[in-house]
């Protein structure tokens, strides 16, 4: 996958982050933690494992939309402000099951807080948090790389995350061959940046940049059929 200081998505350039850096100035920069609004609903939805990605809602739901995320994306945490809060709603409103594809490749200019933190967000699905998690994780991207001690942190105000099996897992990396497996998934798209929400495997929401905006992502995702 090229380096690239803006994702171009099937040839479409967007604002996103590609090999050449994380495209943001970090959420938490003084390393405040924050949830998302809408934590309590989050904290009811289903995830589950599915070979290299997570599933998120109800397996009855009518439409699949893929979303690929990298922790230390600055886009990506826009994004999950916006428009994946509007998709979570859909999924709790049983209207949408989303599949995450969490990539990892902006570690490759050394750092490991992409790894530390999708670890940490394969760790969640076990106890049952993985949406509420993954929420408060984009919403508490730091301005340099993910620690196991803010991951932890995060945790914290996530009820019933914290433990011995998940405190493991994040200190000492138990699924690093599953992070491996996920970025691969998530390059076997063809995508060359993150964000990007696939309905049908195209891209939806980036040309026009609606996904960064909630109210104009869901009339994007209306066109689609989704949550109609």
């Amino acid at each position: 996958m090229a380096a690239v200081a803006a994702a171009v998505l099937l040839g479409t350039a967007v604002a996103g982050c590609g090999g050449g850096g994380s495209g943001g100035d970090g959420a938490a920069a003084t390393g405040v933690v924050r949830t998302s609004p809408i934590a309590e609903r989050l904290a009811k939805l289903p995830a589950a494992v599915d070979g290299a990605k997570v599933v998120v809602g109800r397996a009855d739901a009518p439409r699949t939309v893929q979303v690929l995320v990298d922790p230390r994306c600055g886009y990506c945490a826009k994004f999950e402000a916006a428009g994946g809060e509007t998709l979570l709603g859909l999924a709790d409103e049983g209207k949408v099951r989303i599949e995450y594809l969490l990539a990892s490749f902006l570690d490759r200019d050394g750092a490991s807080g992409s790894v530390k933190a999708v670890n940490a967000l394969r760790a969640s699905v076990d106890a049952g948090k993985f949406a509420e998690y993954e929420a408060a994780v984009f919403a508490s991207q730091p301005k340099g790389a993910f620690t196991d001690e803010l991951l932890l942190r995060i945790a914290d105000r996530v009820p019933g995350l914290r433990g011995p099996d998940f405190d493991r897992a994040v200190e000492q990396g138990s699924y690093a061959g599953w992070v491996g497996e996920a970025e691969k998934a998530f390059e076997a798209t063809g995508m060359q940046g993150t964000p990007a929400v696939l309905v049908d495997g195209k891209p939806v929401g980036t040309k026009d940049g609606s996904m960064f905006d909630a109210a104009a992502f869901a009339r994007t995702l209306g066109a689609a059929g989704i949550g109609t």
